[in-house]
């Protein structure tokens, strides 16, 4: 999805939460700066997903027994790399805004999967403590306007953002496993304003044709 398609959502999205575009843009622009590793091309993502069944990891409380049973590439979402690495795979892309447990995202970044790293206007300290620390293949993005080496593929949580980029560079079937749309996880702290995000990954989701949402 392009910008042009993508702005009048997260317009929405903003007004939905009081977020401020500007401190998106900021810390995305902070992140642009310091992220490490090596950044990586559409030449190196697409074939990784092009053509294939694209498997999209949530951590749901079912995650494992489901990835034990997927067939694909494998791209996590956040705290999902961590059971993905438990379990022996080691996935070919990663989706994370810095949540969960960064040293994993880390080791399986160094290990050859690339790190799609997000910035927005909540996780500053995060991009300071962890973004120069990641020493492989990296994808810095934005949820605003790109600029910069900054990318914007849609989406607005870990989960849906990996979807979109699925879908960006051309997988042939999304499946979702491991995604549960009713109940935010124990560790969020504020359970409406992480169900009202999963209220907009089920909408956005909707706008895209290959994704198996199960529901």
């Amino acid at each position: 999805m392009d910008f042009a398609m993508w702005e009048p959502f997260y317009l929405q999205i903003l007004e939905d939460f009081g977020f401020s575009r500007e401190g998106d843009e900021t810390v995305a622009a902070e992140l642009d700066r310091t992220l490490g590793g090596r950044r990586a091309s559409a030449d190196e993502l697409r074939p990784r997903l092009a053509g294939q069944t694209v498997v999209v990891a949530g951590n749901g409380p079912r995650l494992a027994d489901e990835l034990a049973e997927a067939q694909g590439a494998l791209i996590t979402a956040d705290e999902a790399t961590s059971v993905a690495l438990e379990q022996g795979l080691r996935p070919a892309v990663l989706v994370t805004d810095l949540d969960g447990d960064v040293e994993d995202q880390l080791k399986a970044n160094a290990a050859g999967t690339i790190a799609v790293v997000h910035g927005h206007g909540d996780n500053g300290p995060a991009v300071r403590k962890w973004a120069p620390r990641f020493s492989g293949a990296t994808v810095a993005t934005t949820q605003s306007r790109p600029a910069g080496r900054l990318e914007n593929f849609g989406g607005f949580t870990d989960g849906d953002r990996a979807v979109f980029l699925a879908d960006h560079f051309g997988a042939a079937k999304i499946r979702l496993v491991g995604w549960d749309f009713e109940r935010p996880s124990a560790k969020d702290q504020d359970v409406r304003v992480k169900r009202r995000k999963l209220d907009w990954a089920y909408i956005l989701l909707q706008n895209l044709s290959r994704a198996e949402l199960g529901l």
